[in-house]
C-alpha cells in the first residue's frame, strides 16, 4: 500500500462556498512529503469548485483569508514552506465580507 498524508482541511468564514458548500473535508494525499504551498495547488486544483481569484493569489491564498495549521497561524510555522504532518488539521477562515 503507497503510503499517503492524512489531513483534515476545513473552511470557514464563507471560505466553505468556494468547496462544494462543504465545511469539512478528509483528505489522502499521495505520499509523505508535502508542503502548505503544494497543499494550495492541490486545493485549487481537486476541490475548489468555483472562482479560483477568491481563494488564491499566484501561489498563495489570497489577501483576507486565514491560515490556521492545528490552531496556529501559518505565519508563524513559515507560511507555503511549512511541511505538513499526517493528521494536521488545516484551517482557511475568510475575514472578507461583503457589504
Amino acid at each position: 500500500m503507497a503510503a499517503t498524508t492524512h489531513l483534515t482541511i476545513e473552511f470557514g468564514g464563507g471560505a466553505e462556498l468556494l468547496f462544494d458548500k462543504k465545511k469539512r473535508h478528509e483528505v489522502d494525499l499521495p505520499g509523505v512529503e508535502w508542503t502548505l504551498g503544494q497543499l494550495l495547488v492541490w486545493l485549487r486544483d481537486n476541490l475548489l469548485t468555483e472562482r479560483p481569484e477568491l481563494f488564491m493569489q499566484g501561489d498563495t491564498v489570497r489577501p483576507g483569508i486565514l491560515v490556521l495549521v492545528n490552531d496556529a497561524d501559518w505565519e508563524l510555522l513559515g507560511e507555503g514552506d511549512y511541511k505538513l504532518c499526517p493528521r494536521d488539521r488545516v484551517l482557511f477562515i475568510s475575514t472578507l465580507h461583503g457589504g
